[in-house]
């Protein structure tokens, strides 16, 4: 990719704006007004972007060591590099992307100065022998060190890396994790679910309509899939809103692509999807009587759905009539779901030939497309709801929020460290005579 960039303005998505359904021009309430961006090597589309500073943001009720950053992964600092650019990096190797983002705090929250996406399919064959393929690695190891890279020339001041069910699943992940420490002077860091489902909300919590009395916020990943349902009618003592709950199904785009054979799939495979993943649903892992409970904020319409994954962004892209996807039309717009039945009940009457040259999914995203709309689909059936809002952003914006919020707390203490230093003169002191 080339690693000229330009500033880009984004105003973000208001939380509380209910909008029109999805329309395609930067002025309408729910998009994002972009000035610059540019293509990653995927075909992905990705903005120089301001992101809202995490006012509001969504975080578990307690507070561990995740939530700080992990400076092994730091570069060393060039020559005249300067400490005025003090920016923090943010990468999630998933099962099949690998995808970085450095920033800089603004002061409306951070600014995005570099990106990379590139396909990997970590978890590629996973789920049959429980190991990550040579090939599988060398495309990771690959792709990880174009971002370690970019974090030297980017003075990445702190960084955080981390992998999600690949590695969580993989019977030779420390093999892999040991490559990469050497192969790329990267140090992994093997996210538990809960903390992914935690940093994805965190990272598209503005997009949140706290008019809805419950928000489900889902990510469809490579070999996972994150739910959390929120109470937006109650709040912390930050102001934030409440989890609920959450759970993660072991199953993602990847790993339900290999079981189902994603090239050759037809309607008939693609329904078969559907009940396998309504059946995890059914499972609820969570109370009988919240499970009641958010059943009727169902029934009332009090609820809302948010996606955050390369599954929903594509389809809305589609549903746009993008000929390339663009970010700028796509994050924080809502589409109704009856519009998300028609883009699937068309992808899965095609081949792979002909989904392949749909624009936004092409060839290596043509096998995986269907898994998604399936896993979307039930969750839809599972908790009816008319519309659905899209997040472009989600892991790698968490990570960055709390990459900064730590900085700023690290930067308190030293102010009050050298207030309170041995020079200072105690209370009622004179000053010495000269």
């Amino acid at each position: 990719m080339d690693d000229s960039h330009e500033t880009v303005r984004v105003a973000p998505a208001s939380p509380g704006d209910t909008g029109q359904r999805a329309r395609t021009d930067a002025g309408v309430p729910g998009a994002t007004r972009v000035e610059k961006q540019h293509s990653l090597p995927d075909g992905e589309v990705t903005p120089r972007v301001r992101q809202p500073d995490g006012s509001g943001n969504v975080s578990s009720a307690h507070s561990d060591k995740s939530d700080k950053p992990r400076n092994k992964n730091r570069p060393r600092r060039g020559k005249n590099r300067g400490a005025q650019q003090r920016c923090h990096a943010a990468i999630d190797l998933g099962t099949n992307n690998c995808r970085l983002l450095i920033a800089k705090p603004s002061s409306s929250g951070f600014e995005v100065v570099d990106a990379f996406s590139r396909i990997v399919r970590l978890g590629e064959g996973l789920g049959t022998h429980n190991m990550l393929t040579e090939g599988a690695m060398d495309r990771a190891i690959s792709a990880l060190r174009i971002c370690a890279s970019k974090m030297r020339r980017r003075n990445v001041v702190s960084a955080r890396v981390v992998t999600t069910q690949a590695c969580r699943h993989a019977d030779n992940a420390d093999v892999f994790m040991e490559r990469v420490a050497r192969e790329t002077g990267l140090e992994l860091e093997v996210l538990s679910p809960e903390d992914e489902a935690r940093l994805a909300v965190l990272g598209c919590a503005p997009l949140l309509d706290r008019k809805a009395k419950r928000a489900l916020v889902f990510d469809i990943g490579g070999g996972s899939t994150e739910l959390v349902w929120l109470d937006l009618s109650d709040k912390n003592a930050n102001g934030e809103p409440e989890l609920l709950a959450w759970a993660s199904l072991p199953v993602g785009v990847v790993t339900l692509a290999d079981r189902y054979d994603g090239r050759t799939v037809n309607r008939s495979g693609y329904e078969a999807m559907v009940s396998e993943v309504k059946a995890l649903l059914d499972d609820r892992p969570w109370s009988d009587e919240l499970d009641t409970e958010l059943s009727q904020a169902v029934a009332n319409g009090d609820i809302h759905l948010l996606g955050t994954s390369g599954t929903v962004t594509t389809i809305a892209g589609i549903h746009l009539g993008l000929k390339r996807y663009d970010r700028s039309k796509v994050d924080g717009i809502w589409v109704d779901f009856a519009d998300v039945a028609a883009v699937t009940d068309g992808l899965s009457i095609m081949n792979f030939d002909e989904r392949a040259s749909v624009p936004c999914i092409g060839k290596e995203r043509a096998d995986l497309v269907l898994a998604g709309c399936a896993i979307l689909e039930a969750i839809q059936t599972s908790w009816p709801c008319e519309r659905l809002r899209v997040a472009d952003r989600g892991l790698r914006e968490g990570i960055l929020i709390t990459l900064m919020r730590e900085e700023r707390r690290n930067q308190k203490r030293k102010r009050r460290r050298r207030r309170g230093g041995r020079n200072r003169r105690p209370p009622g002191a004179k000053p010495a005579n000269k």
